[in-house]
């Protein structure tokens, strides 16, 4: 029988006031694995008016008694690994590596939150009358309107509301529509029971044709003050001229067209394993995945060998098999539009070096192709799948050009046992981030992880996250009466 879900609202689980319901489907068996509720914008008001009306206590609890919410919620988080698993699996296609990776990496960003809330925060400021002590205060924004993605659910889920929440404010998460339980109500399940008051997150699901009236009923209700989206830059683009009509603060994180760069000093063998990661884990449904693999040519013919020999034996298909790497997408759909690029690529000249063909249901092939020209659909769009495109360069300056031909600049991975030069052609590359002798996927709670150009604006992570969701306000005290002209 499938998971029956409801909405979390006011710390109290209820149906949408229509009624209505939508499905959540596993994109590898095309079953049903659970029904959730399908709010309406009647729903949304509830839901932020519950978020508006627990603010003032949220914001006003002991700072050690809101980090001791976020402790228990990280340990409780690193106890559900199999319950996440399966959900990932069920919902996302997941495999069980990449759950239990979310599992951990999701917990040291709440753990990160409980280190932030009673972190300093504001300074001292000299001020030009005598006598008065200026000050920078930060303080919460109100209620963040918060949207996440599918693709590393427990992750982003856990990333759309903690940094809000220590900041101080509450919040209402809008989780996505193929993966409602693991990106929304899973993370809400696991905040409720290490304490979390009630109305300080809640949770509204909707079905798939709801999505932008949804969103736009969340951004435009007054009450809400701040709007943190990850996912697609299409959509992100909606979303931030939402907020910006409305003259709210927005963080969006969104997609990336990254290269790996190979470097003619790089050790080829860890080459080839680090470019393996960064195309697929998670089938490439990463915003950081290396879509573009840039080998210097001296080290081509060797890389090349390896690296498709490497990819070609890489255990594709049940997303709940051990050995498995390469699972299904997020839909029969997703593995269509991938399918689609390849063809365009081929059709237009680009050689398949290993996968290519009909995708089987929601399973795409581990793809790599070459040649791929100009006017291919995949030299500009993000893959978003198990697909790379490798080319070859011959000095720096070609790399760097390629690298930043595009309009994302999200992440880039730089190959070489020579970290002086590995820093000077990171210099040169247009990303938010960039890794010197690692590949292009990487995620720490406490850096600043963030993206330039259609990649998005605002930083997660640290004391980046806490200054994205609150305000800084400036505060004098006159310690004597001040002088007035008149």
């Amino acid at each position: 029988m499938p998971i029956t879900r409801e909405l979390l609202i006011g710390g109290k689980d209820v149906p949408a006031a229509s009624g209505r319901t939508a499905v959540d489907v596993n994109p590898y068996t095309g079953e049903v694995y659970a029904t959730v509720a399908a709010a309406g914008p009647e729903d949304v008001a509830r839901a932020v008016a519950a978020a508006d009306a627990a603010f003032a206590g949220w914001a006003a609890l002991a700072p050690f008694a809101r980090r001791a919410i976020f402790l228990r919620a990280a340990d409780l988080l690193d106890a559900r690994g199999e319950q996440v698993a399966e959900v990932m699996a069920h919902e996302a296609g997941g495999t069980r590596p990449w759950a239990f990776f979310n599992v951990a990496l999701a917990a040291n960003i709440l753990r990160e939150a409980a280190a932030a809330v009673t972190a300093p925060r504001g300074e001292v400021l000299n001020a030009q009358e005598e006598g008065t002590l200026g000050l920078a205060v930060r303080e919460p924004l109100g209620v963040v309107a918060a949207f996440a993605p599918w693709n590393a659910p427990v992750i982003l889920g856990v990333r759309a509301v903690a940094a809000p929440l220590a900041a101080g404010n509450t919040v209402v998460v809008k989780p996505s529509e193929d993966a409602p339980i693991a990106c929304g109500l899973l993370v809400a399940d696991v905040l409720r029971e290490a304490g979390l008051p009630d109305g300080v997150l809640n949770v509204v699901t909707n079905a798939r044709e709801d999505a932008a009236a949804i969103a736009e009923a969340l951004i435009a209700d007054p009450r809400v003050r701040a709007v943190n989206f990850t996912g697609s830059t299409p959509v992100g683009r909606i979303v931030g001229t939402h907020a910006a009509t409305r003259l709210k603060p927005a963080v969006l994180e969104l997609g990336g067209k990254n290269a790996v760069i190979v470097l003619a000093d790089a050790d080829v063998d860890h080459a080839v394993d680090a470019v393996t990661f960064s195309v697929f884990m998670n089938s490439g449904q990463i915003c950081m995945s290396g879509d573009r693999i840039l080998v210097h040519a001296s080290l081509a013919e060797e890389f090349t060998q390896k690296f498709v020999a490497k990819v070609a034996a890489l255990g594709t298909g049940d997303p709940t098999h051990p050995r498995t790497v390469v699972g299904p997408l997020v839909s029969t759909a997703a593995a269509q539009r991938v399918a689609a690029l390849v063809q365009d690529a081929v059709a237009r000249g680009a050689t398949v070096l290993t996968g290519g063909g009909e995708p089987e249901g929601a399973v795409h092939p581990a793809t790599v192709l070459t040649g791929v020209p100009e006017e291919a659909d995949l030299h500009h769009a993000e893959a978003f799948g198990p697909v790379c495109v490798l080319d070859t360069f011959t000095d720096d300056d070609s790399a760097v050009a390629v690298a930043n031909d595009t309009d994302n600049g999200l992440t880039c991975g730089i190959i070489t046992e020579n970290a002086t030069h590995g820093l000077a052609v990171a210099r040169r590359v247009h990303t938010g981030i960039v890794h010197i002798n690692d590949q292009s996927v990487a995620d720490e709670p406490h850096a600043p992880f963030g993206g330039v150009k259609a990649s998005g604006y605002g930083r997660f992570g640290g004391r980046w996250g806490i200054e994205a969701f609150s305000n800084t306000r400036w505060v004098t005290i006159a310690t004597q009466q001040p002088h007035y002209p008149f």
